[in-house]
Formats: C-alpha cells, sequence, structure tokens
C-alpha cells in the first residue's frame, strides 16, 4: 500500500450522494492529510463536478463499472476505493472483484444485503488472500446501528462486567428525504425477491450475512406495531432494519460471539405516546407495506417509477440536507436484569448530509487508522473500524454517541 499514489478514489462522483461527498472531501482534507482523486465513467461530468466544486488540484480518473481494465487501472493507485455506484446489485459485482482479487480496500453505501451475501459467497477467499479488507454499508444502513450497538457494549462491558444479551433501537427522530438512487436499490430488490423464492427464503433469514459456521439459532423478535413499556410509546416496524440487524449480526459473529450466543437485536421507529401515537404507528406500517406491495406488481411498480418516486439523480435540497438530523436510542439489558441507555445521533438527514461525512471518515478510517496487520476479507464497521471511526465521526461527521442515565 506504501507505494499508492492515492489515499481514496472517490468512485460514483458524479451521482448525487458522490457530489455531497465530493463536496465534503474537499472541505474536509484541504490540508493534505488524505490525498485523494475522483472517478467515474464519464470525463465531461466529472470535469463538470471539479469545476462547480473547485477542485483545483484533485486528479479524474475515468473507469466505467463494466470494464474491468479501467477499474483494475484505477485500483492500482489507491489504498482504498469508496464506491457511491448504486445499485449495488447491478453495476457492483466487477468493482468488489477487482478490489477482492488486488488487495484493494473498498467501502460502500450499499443496503442490499441479498448483494452482500452474493460478494461473500464469490469474493471472500480471494479478499483473505490478497489482503483486501471489504467493508459495506459505511452510510445511514448500517454505521449508527452497527456502531451503536459497538458502543453499548462496550459501555455495558465497563459497568456490568458483561455485554447485553437484548439489545432494542428506536429511532426516537428522523427528517430528511429519498433520493432516486436509493429507491432504485429498492426497487432492484424487490424484482429480484418476486422472481427468486430462494431469495425471499433469505431475506427472511436474520442471520443470512453471518459466516456459515456462525451458530446462531435464536429466533429474533418480530416487530409489530405495540406500545413499547420500556422505551414509553408506541413503535412500529423500521424500513431499514433488514439490512441494520442482519450487520450488528454479523459484527457479534466476527468478533467471537462478544454479544453472546443468545443475543437478539431489534429496530423500531418510535411514534409517540398515547392514540395519536398509535395512529402514527399504524400509517407509518401501513405506508410502508403499501409501497412495497405497489413495487411488487408490475404495472403499479411502472406508475410508481414514473410518477411518484425520485429518480436516480434525484434527492433532497440542499436545504433539505441541512434541517435534516436523526436521533436513535438504544436500550440494552443482560441476562441478569441489568439495563443501559446510549443515544446517536446526526446533524444532518440520514440518507445523504450524514451519509456522506459517515462514508467519507469510514475510507479515511481504513486508509489511515487500520493497521496493515488487520486481515483481509469481508469485515462489518463495527469490527475493523469500531472506536476508530467513532472518535473521527464525532469529531467530523456531526455525529454524537452518548451513555444515558
Amino acid at each position: 500500500m506504501a507505494d499508492k499514489k492515492f489515499d481514496i478514489i472517490v468512485y460514483g462522483a458524479t451521482s448525487f450522494v458522490g457530489q455531497i461527498i465530493t463536496r465534503y472531501m474537499h472541505a474536509q482534507f484541504a490540508d493534505g492529510s488524505i490525498v485523494w482523486a475522483i472517478a467515474g465513467r464519464s470525463r465531461t461530468k466529472l470535469q463538470q463536478v471539479s469545476d462547480t466544486i473547485g477542485l483545483s488540484g484533485i486528479e479524474m480518473i475515468v473507469a466505467d463499472s463494466a470494464d474491468e481494465g479501467s477499474l483494475r487501472q484505477m485500483c492500482a493507485q489507491t489504498k482504498v476505493v469508496m464506491s457511491t455506484v448504486g445499485p449495488y446489485a447491478l453495476y457492483g459485482d466487477v468493482l468488489v472483484r477487482v478490489c477482492a482479487t488486488t488487495g484493494t480496500d473498498y467501502c460502500d453505501l450499499t443496503g442490499e444485503p441479498q448483494w452482500i451475501r452474493k460478494m461473500q459467497l464469490r469474493h471472500e477467499a480471494d479478499a483473505v488472500k490478497s489482503g483486501a479488507r471489504i467493508v459495506h454499508c459505511c452510510g445511514f444502513d448500517s454505521i449508527p446501528s452497527d456502531l451503536g450497538v459497538h458502543f453499548l457494549q462496550r459501555n455495558a462491558l465497563e459497568q456490568f462486567g458483561q455485554t447485553c444479551d437484548r439489545i432494542n433501537m428506536r429511532v426516537a427522530n428522523m427528517k430528511g428525504g429519498a433520493s432516486g438512487g436509493t429507491i432504485a436499490s429498492m426497487i432492484n430488490m424487490v424484482k429480484e425477491a418476486v422472481s427468486d423464492a430462494d431469495l425471499r427464503r433469505e431475506l427472511k433469514d436474520p442471520y443470512s450475512l453471518c459466516p456459515p459456521d456462525h451458530g446462531f439459532f435464536v429466533p429474533q423478535p418480530d416487530v409489530q406495531i405495540a406500545y413499547d413499556n420500556a422505551y414509553g410509546g408506541w413503535i412500529t416496524p423500521f424500513v431499514m432494519a433488514g439490512i441494520n440487524t442482519r450487520i450488528v449480526h454479523r459484527s457479534n459473529a466476527l468478533s467471537h460471539n462478544n454479544y453472546g450466543a443468545e443475543f437478539t437485536y431489534e429496530e423500531a421507529v418510535a411514534t409517540g405516546q398515547g392514540a395519536k401515537g398509535k395512529r402514527m404507528a399504524r400509517a407509518t406500517s401501513w405506508g410502508v407495506n403499501a409501497l412495497m406491495i405497489g413495487l411488487a406488481v408490475p404495472p403499479i411498480r411502472w406508475l410508481l417509477e414514473n410518477f411518484v418516486l425520485p429518480k436516480p439523480g434525484e434527492g433532497p435540497t440542499e436545504k433539505a440536507q441541512l434541517e435534516g438530523g436523526f436521533d436513535i436510542v438504544f436500550l440494552g439489558s443482560t441476562a441478569q436484569g441489568e439495563t443501559i441507555r446510549c443515544r446517536v445521533t446526526g446533524d444532518r438527514d440520514p440518507g445523504y448530509g450524514s451519509t456522506a461525512k459517515m462514508l467519507s471518515q469510514a475510507a479515511a478510517c481504513l486508509a489511515k487508522d487500520v493497521p496493515d496487520t488487520v486481515a483481509g476479507g469481508f469485515w462489518t464497521p463495527a469490527t475493523i473500524l469500531g472506536d476508530r471511526l467513532i472518535d473521527r465521526l464525532k469529531a467530523h461527521a456531526g455525529l454524537t454517541f452518548e451513555k444515558l442515565s
């Protein structure tokens, strides 16, 4: 890695989130502490991004997601590739293969569990052999969840001498808009699941991203609309729990069952107290269910894609990004009934403003803070970045991690 020209290459710099990341990187690393470049398939579009942001001295690299030769040339120049090119199930395969075989570290924003599992099965052996550290899910899915559980368990170990065997995550507040890229990934996953019975079964397995020898058999909670006495309010299923819970369980497996073989974890949205909270819980659940059913029916999906949902390249305005944020609470309990609460917050909209900063700092952490002696393979944010990334996120990304009294 020592002879690489760049610490980080931002691949997909012309995408909606890629441009937000590029602006952040330009401001954050103006001191030269990170040597970076931007990459994408169109030099013209890369030049437009460079001119708009004012990236004087930042190199541009042309590489197409389907062209293995150009991707290999790109990877040969950098320690870390940070990819924003999704849906990853459609455009991400070749890059992961190239990184895994060339020993290039990699991180991304995917929330597509079926694709992550496919990449693990195909390329983990190559990554272990080459020394490439592959880290998926370095945005809002799933850094707050994965590092939030990591943070709580570290505090539980200090306070109780043991980790918690149950943690419930509650989204206390979340404000932000969806982009066309996120919607496109969701649509593609629904399309795949509709036509593949094996995939539908896989998506029901909470341990689907764990190593084959994980040994976990404990049934995981099935979150429903309910009143949560421990939190103090109504809850409803969280749309991103499907990916976040799997990453947390993989972290447990990779850390030699540090959270325990009987560990259970769930995520839900807190909607408030009383009749109003109950109505909000029902409305949120019905809305998500209606969207997923609509995406599964081709004629309705076509209408939603063309007339309702944002298209790729579209997303929340800069004003909406600045005004957004999130507040997440984690409630942990040990087998002896001891309890602990922690909170993770972000100061920008979850999917874009905060995600851009999280991914950028994850890439910087991978490039600068993780020792070269750490083995190659498919890691999670908590298991390879852990406290190093928490420190970066607190110092440079507007996130807070705190233990509550």
